[in-house]
């Protein structure tokens, strides 16, 4: 995406990961931005100034009261001026601040004049990161529709490993494009229906045959889909993920109750995306009450089970003028057995993914994935946030659509 005409500010706090701030910056001066650097006095001590003024082809913004007096109020200028402001890395110590209002360097007085929105990127040792009172900053400039971008889980600085590490440019930058495309709107006027998380069938009332998705990757899915104008109906098995905004969210458990979520909704949709892991059999006869140990005896406890509804199958069936999305999860032979789904079921498109490669693990905020087509196209993507995967799905789907 050019970033061409848009005014950004970076914001660089007093922390290690600082030099990670002139790879993000040189990365939007070549997607053809306006960037101008705030720097507090701290980040001085990790990165110099003069580095970031020439990757950016602007002075860097470093004191509250510059010697200049006839530029006295250049934080509210800059503030106008601004599309979006980017605070990469950000301390805890400056969360503490933009949290509560303090306007004590340059940084922090331009964050209240700005009316732009704001992204927050976290970076510190891993127990300033967990502390209470980061959370409960952090909390509060989420209520204030502040972007926070998780910070990555790795070793530290200190020689810990945890979460705290600033992430990697490509997601800083995929970050920023989301608030720009929010306001392209190219999937306005369409409905999208979008599945996620595990379906449990019921052993007992109590226990359950399930699996371990974790739902991130059809959030991230249906809030793309909505941040770009689409009317979004999410059908999710039980998952702990708040609902994206803007996003029509309809909760289910079993196979057979999001099959029959998903058949209500989907001859209004332009492009359904099947991204829930739903389980292939339920238990025939589930009890009626708790089954207890003894109960068994010394044997072991054998269980009936039935198929589930196969709901990429029924659309397939019926998918009309729909664009079809599926998803396989494979851990041998995968393009063999993604294409072979990808025909039998009559989908247009198939997002392959193996929970064994690094990065693309269960409750991951990364994946990796190989997208295949009806027309024997495919395309291998390297490691990436869910969020970037999420925004090309969609491409690759909104573009399959128009083809036709």
């Amino acid at each position: 995406m050019s970033f061409a005409g848009k005014h950004i500010i970076v914001g660089v706090t007093g922390s290690i990961a600082a030099y990670k701030s002139a790879l993000l910056v040189r990365e939007l001066v070549k997607r053809g931005a306006e960037v101008r650097v705030v720097m507090t006095p701290a980040a001085c001590e990790f990165i110099t100034p003069l580095t970031l003024a020439t990757l950016s082809g602007s002075d860097v913004v470093i004191d509250m009261f510059p010697a200049d007096r006839s530029k006295g109020t250049w934080h509210i200028h800059l503030g106008v001026w601004a599309d979006l402001m980017i605070v990469a890395p950000a301390s805890a110590n400056t969360i503490a601040k933009l949290a509560h209002g303090f306007a004590d360097n340059a940084l922090t007085s331009l964050a209240l004049a700005i009316r732009c929105p704001m992204v927050i990127a976290p970076a510190m040792d891993t127990d300033m990161y967990l502390h209470t009172a980061t959370k409960d900053n952090l909390d509060i400039l989420r209520r204030r529709e502040v972007d926070i971008i998780q910070p990555e889980s790795g070793e530290l600085a200190s020689g810990l490993t945890g979460p705290g590490r600033l992430p990697e440019t490509h997601v800083l930058m995929h970050a920023i494009e989301r608030h720009f495309r929010a306001g392209d709107n190219d999937l306005r006027g369409m409905a999208v229906l979008v599945t996620a998380g595990p379906t449990q069938e019921p052993i007992d009332p109590v226990r359950y045959i399930g699996n371990r998705s974790s739902g991130k990757m059809g959030f991230a899915i249906a809030e793309a889909a909505a941040l770009r104008g689409a009317a979004v109906t999410l059908v999710s098995g039980p998952v702990a993920l708040p609902t994206p905004e803007g996003v029509t969210r309809i909760d289910v458990e079993s196979a057979r109750e999001m099959h029959d979520a998903v058949m209500k909704y989907y001859d209004v949709q332009n492009i359904c995306i099947l991204a829930a892991a739903v389980a292939d059999f339920t238990v025939s006869t589930p009890a009626e009450q708790k089954i207890k140990k003894h109960s068994l005896g010394s044997g072991g406890m054998q269980l009936a089970l039935d198929r589930t509804p196969d709901i990429l199958a029924g659309l397939g069936e019926r998918k009309g003028d729909m664009l079809l999305v599926g998803f396989a999860l494979e851990t041998e032979n995968e393009q063999e057995n993604a294409l072979r789904k990808l025909k039998e079921k009559n989908a247009d498109m198939m997002v392959l993914n193996n929970p064994r490669v690094e990065g693309a693990a269960f409750g991951s905020d990364t994946n990796v994935a190989t997208l295949l087509f009806a027309d024997g196209e495919h395309e291998e993507l390297e490691r990436m946030s869910k969020a970037q995967l999420a925004d090309i799905i969609i491409d690759r789907a909104l573009t399959a659509l128009r083809k036709r």
